[in-house]
Order: structure tokens, then C-alpha cells, then sequence
């Protein structure tokens, strides 16, 4: 008997090995989801906590909303996609580089 412990992945097909794979990356993927979804939430929690006390806050709020609307299928048309990142430059013009 040895102390080195056997390797499974390595006893299996190559079919066997793709699919273990697969189901790691797909659970990864998933924790990874719920994580973003959790920070997202705790997010979307402190912007709406209180009103903005200065125009680099209120640019920080516009500038989320703008990123999610940029993944939207409405957001797609490049004319639409130019008007964002040209808004969410003028932010960080306005706002001395403190959006980004």
C-alpha cells in the first residue's frame, strides 16, 4: 500500500474526464453567478439607502444603471452603445475622474 493518493481522473476515458470537467466548471460558474447576484443586491441596497449628496454620487448611480442597460438586447444598436460610453466619459469628465 502507498501513501500517494490515486488520482482518479487519470483511471477514466476521455469522454468520463470531459464530463467531470464540464460539471466543476458549470458549478463554478453557478457559485460564482450567485456570488455576483449577491454583491449586486448588496449594491443596489446602499445606492438606494439615501439620496445623492453631490453630482459625482449621482453619477455613480447613472453609471450603474447605464451598465446594465448596455447588456440589454435594447442597448445592442451601436448608435445606443456610442450614446453610453460617451455619457459614461462625460461623467468622468464631469466628475474630475472619480466615475469609472
Amino acid at each position: 500500500m502507498t501513501d500517494q493518493p490515486v488520482e482518479l481522473d487519470k483511471h477514466r476515458g476521455m469522454i468520463a474526464q470531459q464530463a467531470t470537467e464540464l460539471r466543476r466548471l458549470r458549478t463554478d460558474v453557478e457559485a460564482n453567478a450567485k456570488a455576483l447576484r449577491e454583491r449586486e443586491q448588496a449594491l443596489e441596497s446602499h445606492l438606494l439607502a439615501s439620496p445623492a449628496q453631490s453630482w459625482v454620487e449621482a453619477a455613480e448611480k447613472a453609471h450603474y444603471l447605464l451598465s446594465l442597460f448596455a447588456t440589454t438586447p435594447a442597448a445592442m444598436d451601436p448608435r445606443r452603445q456610442r450614446l453610453i460610453a460617451d455619457v459614461l466619459k462625460d461623467f468622468a469628465v464631469l466628475s474630475d475622474g472619480a466615475v469609472g
